[in-house]
């Protein structure tokens, strides 16, 4: 139990002094050139204020979610040669038919549409 108790005192401590030495230390002078959207030397054609389409950022997280699919899905062959195959395909299958069942309800609701008709 004391190297558990140590090791979170040392944490604290030291997440402790890291955190009041970085709000010390710094000066905090604004710049307006710092303080401007764009910092490579031309002024803005338009507003950096623009509207973000809630249509990227979904297909961005469908992407991220089947893209950690693959992740997850790459080292199934080494399972089944560790354990037993009848062992190891089981959560594969849950797995991918609520994945299936999830991309199937993005497809029925229009989520995965490019472009709005």
């Amino acid at each position: 139990m004391f190297p558990i108790l140590w090791f979170t005192l040392i944490c604290v401590a030291l997440t402790s002094i890291l955190f009041i030495v970085g709000q010390i230390l710094p000066t905090h002078n604004i710049d307006i050139e710092k303080s401007s959207p764009y910092e490579c030397g031309f002024d803005p054609i338009n507003s950096s204020r623009l509207p973000f389409s809630f249509r990227f950022f979904l297909i961005a997280l469908l992407f991220l979610l089947f893209d950690l699919e693959i992740a997850l899905l790459l080292p199934l062959p080494f399972s089944t040669v560790i354990a037993s195959p009848d062992n190891s395909s089981y959560p594969l299958i849950l797995f991918m038919i609520i994945l299936s069942l999830g991309l199937y309800y993005e497809w029925v609701n229009g989520g995965l549409d490019w472009a709005n008709n």
